[in-house]
């Protein structure tokens, strides 16, 4: 181990030592054992005796997370085979802290995630931040890799994470973590505590965990520091500034006008960006339950979270600016216009964010019996509140930098650098810039009257009550016909309100609207078992479910989605399965009522000159008034895409409809009774998405405005704003704005095959050894951006940020000897294939630059994990995750560090953990 310090070493030590002097005073941890004929699993409100379902479930345990070797659970479902691209902390630029899961890819607005069965406190765009809930408090976590919004309601469309807390906890346990990368870098701490007691009648648990995770520094990891053979980082705006001058642009170096070059006199910002961002995260967290009859329990939880969080950028670019003539900076007596310079002397662009998520729940469940029969039921009430503020240091005032970039000179009487206004006049407080000097030009006067930290807050409240029933009707020849019935009702609320600065346009950073809106709903639900046949040749069990839910929101108004599925046992070891599920999400918050935001896109005008406009598409541009000879803002006449001056606006809308789905699964479970522990599925799944809630594209725009039928012209075209005066003769009728609202637009098709396998040896005298694998295998990924549009198949490729394996793979051996234990695991992901658009001198990199594609390679990481239970009922815990070093595939479409954030970071982590139980 290549350890900058012995700390890690250390707390091994200071662990054992601690642990052993305290053994004489530990009890064995009594076991607790409840017995319950009927569960309930997830999927499924029906409780039974069968936990086999017709619906594919991946269950971890706990003991599966301990050996995943993080401090997370996103860590842990991020590495789960169904799991596609979701936000984590290797997102810097883009990040926000949080991070999510994305099953089938479809995103994580599609994946609802639940606590103990029902909804979490969720974000403004309906997503769930799984850095809220801390593995201290779970017991297991159930992936329901299917359709489920007859059972659960909206969002449920790619499937269902159900997060079970402990509960009946009885006795103390204490966690204590500590890991690094083998650069040294990169630590995480972590410390957890749980106490709780059970009696006959009541049971109490409270625990607290504290999860510190430190940053890693793009400059630190070769692949992602910038320079050849990789590319990230490099930008044309450095320092000195540069400018325009006699239509070239130019760059002032040791006072001499020089010709700018951007591989030259460009910026490398890799080295200035966090690689992995640092994440704090305190929690405190209790339940209860209460026996108030033999029949009716009373059940709470509550829990407190807060995550500190910061992503770091390069100096904000500071683009566009004139400098005055008068300046007592500029050489040249005449206005420089387009001077670019990045501001380095402020140390960079800090987001930081403090969330503080409360969640509440508490109900009464019991049972009754009628003729003989007993039905379960319970109602609940549940309360969850996020607040959020945000810091983000190293913006500008743009009204205060024109003033800096304008007229200036020496104070005769104080001589000290001035600013002049209208008439000669001081400005007060403004200090001159000097875009044009090397870094430390611009004084920290000028920085303290030009840029300022910007305030932006956000919360959100979702509470709701329920009630369900569930219970047998009727006797039917191969068993009861069984129910589950329920009502529910749940209130989204939120807003969102930007630092004053940003809403009114005055920031170097996009600008931003308030947001403020809410909706409310009632769901009534029915879930029926059927079964059919038992016990009978080529039918031991064939049974069927069914179900609907019906769904009543304030804003759109009504939806009802049906379910079908059965299970079929034509012998006892095998059992085929299969689902149709109807499903739905219903618009976020911030789809409906987000406010307008500015995006600079990257885009072609059909009506400049130099994109040669003919036909129709001339047509329509002389109907927009535009003249002949137009030149793109930005662009110095040349033909195709560059990025817009001004920023165009991204814009919600009140009036989206729901997305609806249709989710299929055919599959089997093959338990053979010749090959004791061992269990095998395999299942086939389609999902189907239609009226997909998308913000259609800016060439979309262009080229439906353009390009397209009248009935899309008339509906795209007044998105496009241009201005007949806009500046410079020829680039009057110029686009500066185009709205880009959410639409019902898109629809997905996606399909593919899971395969599980699970097997425990029978125990010898060398040992117990179990295998799992998991795996799922992407046969298609489909989406169309309109109803007509061209079908764009991903399966195997990859997108910025946005990767589609064929095959994601987990495969883990472990082997346990009296008290020792050994876990070995495999995470595999399948190659895949990128465009490769870098310009002709570099395309070479790829590896098959005339097709210009690039093969990104599979990738394989191994870890492993040794224990050790202690005799004083500890368990010691070291691990080793990417054993042999393995470092991420290259990527030349990725915007940042060259390769995707789901790889790991290059570099060996090491980790320790220590759990005793009292």
């Amino acid at each position: 181990m290549n350890f900058k310090s012995n700390k890690l070493r250390d707390a091994v030590v200071v662990a054992l030592v601690v642990a052993a002097g305290t053994a004489t005073a530990q009890a064995q941890e009594a076991a607790n054992t409840t017995n319950l004929d009927r569960i309930s699993v997830t999927g499924s409100r029906i409780k039974s005796t069968d936990i086999e379902t017709s619906q594919p479930v991946l269950s971890l345990s706990r003991a599966d997370i301990d050996k995943q070797g993080v401090t997370s659970i996103a860590d842990v479902l991020q590495r789960v085979a169904a799991n596609g691209a979701a936000l984590n902390r290797t997102f810097n630029n883009g990040g926000d802290g949080s991070s999510g899961i994305s099953l089938r890819n479809l995103g994580s607005q599609r994946t609802l995630v639940l606590v103990n069965g029902r909804r979490w406190t969720t974000g403004l765009d309906g997503s769930v931040d799984l850095n809220t809930i801390p593995v201290a408090m779970v017991e297991r976590i159930d992936v329901l890799k299917d359709g489920a919004s007859t059972i659960y309601g909206s969002d449920a469309i790619a499937g269902v994470v159900n997060i079970v807390t402990k509960k009946d906890f009885d006795g103390a346990e204490a966690n204590f973590y500590k890991g690094q990368y083998s650069a040294g870098d990169g630590e995480r701490e972590a410390a957890d505590f749980v106490l709780g007691t059970t009696t006959d009648r009541a049971s109490v648990m409270i625990g607290a965990s504290y999860v510190n995770e430190r940053e890693v520094m793009a400059g630190d990891r070769k692949i992602s520091a910038g320079g050849p053979p990789f590319f990230s980082g490099q930008s044309g705006t450095g320092i000195p500034g540069s400018y325009l001058f006699n239509g070239r642009r130019y760059v002032d170096i040791n006072g001499v006008q020089t010709p700018f070059v951007s591989n030259v006199h460009g910026y490398n910002t890799a080295p200035d960006n966090y690689l992995l961002t640092p994440n704090e995260r305190t929690s405190l967290f209790a339940s209860g339950s209460y026996n108030v009859t033999d029949n009716i329990t009373f059940r709470t939880e509550a829990m407190y979270n807060e995550r500190k969080s910061e992503q770091l950028l390069a100096a904000m670019p500071v683009t566009g600016m004139t400098l005055s003539a008068d300046s007592m900076y500029n050489p040249y007596g005449v206005d420089l216009t387009g001077v670019n310079r990045r501001f380095n002397e402020t140390g960079g662009r800090s987001f930081n964010q403090n969330v503080k998520n409360w969640h509440f729940y508490g109900g009464f469940e019991g049972f009754f019996e009628v003729a003989d029969r007993t039905f379960d039921w319970d109602v609940g009430y549940r309360y969850d509140k996020t607040d959020q503020n945000d810091l983000t240091y190293g913006l500008f005032n743009v009204q205060n930098l024109d003033a800096a970039y304008g007229p200036s000179g020496i104070d005769p009487v104080t001589g000290q650098a001035v600013c002049f206004g209208a008439g000669g006049a001081i400005i007060p407080g403004c200090s001159p810039i000097n875009p044009l000097g090397p870094e430390g030009s611009i004084s920290q006067a000028a920085l303290d009257y030009t840029s300022f930290t910007a305030h932006d807050s956000a919360s959100q409240v979702s509470k709701g009550y329920y009630a369900n029933i569930s219970g047998t009707i009727v006797p039917l020849p191969a068993g009861d016909l069984a129910f589950a019935a329920g009502y529910e009702y749940r209130k989204e609320t939120g807003q969102f309100d930007p630092d004053a600065f940003i809403a009114a346009g005055l920031s170097t950073g996009n600008g931003a609207s308030p947001t403020k809106g809410g909706y409310d709903l009632d769901e009534f639900y029915l879930e029926l078992s059927i079964p059919v046949l038992a016990d009978l040749p080529g039918a031991q069990l064939l049974d069927f479910s069914v179900a609907t839910r019906y769904s009543k929101y304030s804003n759109f108004g009504n939806t009802t989605n049906n379910k079908f599925g059965f299970r079929w046992k034509p012998i006892d070891d095998l059992m085929i399965r299969g689902n149709y599920s109807e499903g739905f999400r219903a618009p976020s918050i911030n789809d409906l009522y987000r406010g307008d935001t500015d995006s600079f896109e990257t885009y072609a005008d059909p009506c400049a000159a130099a994109n040669n406009p003919t036909g129709g598409v001339l047509a329509q541009c002389q109907a927009q008034g535009v003249p002949a000879g137009l030149v793109q803002p930005n662009t110095d006449g040349e033909p195709g895409p560059l990025q817009t001056v001004e920023p165009f606006t991204w814009q919600s809308n009140p009036n989206l409809k729901p997305e609806t789905s249709t989710s299929k699964t055919l599959g089997l479970v093959w338990s053979p009774s010749f090959v004791t522990g061992l269990n095998v599925t395999l299942d086939w799944w389609q999902i189907e998405i239609e009226d997909s809630i998308t913000r259609p594209s800016i060439d979309d725009i262009m080229s439906r405005c353009y390009g397209g039928t009248p009935q899309e012209q008339a509906q795209y075209c007044p998105l496009i704003t241009r201005d007949p005066n806009y500046g410079a003769a020829d680039e009057n009728y110029a686009i500066v704005n185009v709205d880009m609202p959410l639409l019902n637009l898109s629809s997905y098709n996606v399909e593919g095959w899971d395969l599980g396998v699970a097997y425990r040896l029978p125990e010898t005298s060398f040992g117990q050894f179990t295998v799992s694998w998991d795996s799922t295998y992407l046969s298609k990924w489909e989406t169309k951006a309109t109803a007509d549009s061209a079908v764009d198949g991903r399966q195997g490729d990859y997108l910025n940020q946005d990767p589609y394996w064929r095959i994601r793979s987990n495969l883990y051996v472990d082997w346990s000897f009296s008290d020792f234990g050994v876990n070995y695991g495999l995470r595999y992901k399948s190659g895949m294939t990128e465009d490769c658009l870098l310009g002709a001198a570099t395309r070479g990199y790829c590896s098959d630059p005339d097709g210009q594609k690039n093969h990104i390679g599979a990738t394989t990481y191994h870890d492993v994990q040794f224990r050790y239970n202690t005799p004083w009922n500890g368990t010691v815990m070291l691990g080793l995750n990417n054993v042999w070093d393995k470092q991420p595939p290259v990527s030349y479409s990725v915007s940042y560090n060259m390769f995707d954030p789901q790889y790991d970071l290059p570099g060996r982590y090491y980790y320790m953990q220590y759990k005793q139980k009292f």
